[in-house]
């Protein structure tokens, strides 16, 4: 496998990396620090979306038509590379730009198209994923959500959970029962769900760490109208594995960020004393690292076999799935790590911590939620165990 980039790849990084130089927030080279007040927080994220949509920055892979540069897959690696390596501000609109604007792209209307993606790349309408619900997690075709219709309209009741960015969010790519049918997978139906209307009620989740990405959201009596329908009535099945195909690809890609933890662990390792010495220094410390690092390259390299796959048949297969798995529980496992390799240090919270912040607290509160957004670990062990490896079905379902 050739590692290396072409000299029209290493140009488009050192254009990339000179606009970051330039452009990045005030300051955030130094602390990276986001705004702790949720309403100042939704500002500043916006704001940062659109000064990467104003350079064409936000959404590369999007054709120049609809404000993307139409690059390559190799240049989306440089970009996630370098967004990493500077820890650039998170997209307030990942499921907007990763998801919803692609699948509209591919399966909505001209109408549709014209409507929404302008303001899916600004950053001006922020989307959230109308998927899960407290019955219908993994099992996505159990969703008892219903749309009746009535005239031009639809009125839409049930309850999801776990919806990420719903407190900031606009619009809502929704999953709704629309009719039943003898398979449980018909009779579903995908809507583009306006979020500020009286039938549409927020409910924050605070996480372990005292963080909010989650949400419960309540549809009572919400209304959709038949242009707000994507693809087929009752055909929603098939949009929702298109939007989920997306998404499995997007999460590849953090394996560049697992990559760099590891190095910040390491550092860590170095420049934490114990009995006047660094822990590095400990074999034992060294032994656990040197584990950790074999399973972090390991990702590394299957994300990149894949990645190759991917350039030869020229679209994401199912091995989206094992990055998915490799990447969020190696995360874990690392965080676990650092946790356990400092100590009691490791249970100090903020202000009290060894490093003058809760990185390593809050991101390993955090990593048990990465093995669960996006599909549980569970999930792709089954989809890598029947659909890559050949193995029948699971008996229980």
């Amino acid at each position: 496998m050739d590692f290396s980039y072409t000299v029209k790849e290493e140009a488009f990084r050192q254009e990339l990396r000179s606009w970051l130089e330039q452009n990045l927030p005030e300051g955030w080279l130094e602390s990276q620090q986001l705004p702790e007040d949720e309403e100042e927080l939704g500002v500043f994220l916006r704001a940062w979306q659109k000064t990467l949509s104003d350079s064409r920055w936000a959404a590369i892979a999007w054709p120049e038509k609809h404000g993307g540069r139409d690059a390559t897959l190799m240049e989306e690696i440089i970009y996630h590379q370098e967004m990493v390596r500077v820890k650039a501000p998170p997209l307030v609109n990942y499921v907007g730009l990763h998801m919803v604007g692609p699948t509209l792209m591919q399966i909505g209307t001209t109408e549709q198209q014209q409507k929404y993606i302008p303001k899916i790349l600004s950053g001006e309408e922020v989307w959230c994923q109308g998927y899960s619900e407290p019955n219908a997690g993994s099992d996505l075709a159990a969703v008892q959500t219903t749309a009746v219709k009535q005239g031009d309209k639809w009125i839409i009741n049930g309850q999801k959970i776990w919806t990420s960015f719903a407190h900031f969010a606009d619009r809502c790519f929704l999953v709704a029962r629309t009719s039943k049918g003898e398979k449980k997978h018909h009779g579903i139906t995908c809507f583009l769900l306006d979020m500020n209307q009286p039938g549409v009620e927020v409910r924050p989740i605070i996480q372990m760490n005292g963080e909010h990405d989650f949400n419960e959201v309540y549809l009572n009596d919400a209304v959709a109208y038949d242009t707000e329908i994507i693809g087929q009535l009752d055909d929603g099945w098939r949009v929702t594995i298109a939007l989920l195909m997306h998404e499995r690809t997007g999460i590849g890609a953090q394996v560049f960020s697992l990559e760099q933890q590891f190095s910040e662990l390491v550092s860590l390792m170095q420049n934490t004393t114990e009995d006047g010495e660094p822990l590095i220094a400990k074999a034992d410390v060294r032994k656990r690292l040197f584990q950790l690092y074999m399973k972090q390259r390991g990702s590394l390299l299957n994300y990149y076999r894949n990645l190759t796959k991917q350039l030869k048949v020229g679209h994401p297969g199912v091995e989206g799935s094992m990055d998915k798995l490799f990447v969020s529980e190696v995360t874990k496992e690392l965080f676990s790590e650092a946790i356990s390799l400092q100590g009691h240090n490791g249970l100090l919270w903020k202000e009290d911590a060894v490093s003058g912040s809760n990185y390593w607290q809050t991101n390993y509160l955090y990593s048990f939620g990465q093995t669960i957004g996006g599909g549980t670990s569970e999930i792709q062990r089954n989809t890598i165990a029947e659909r890559i490896l050949g193995l029948p079905k699971d008996a229980g379902r």
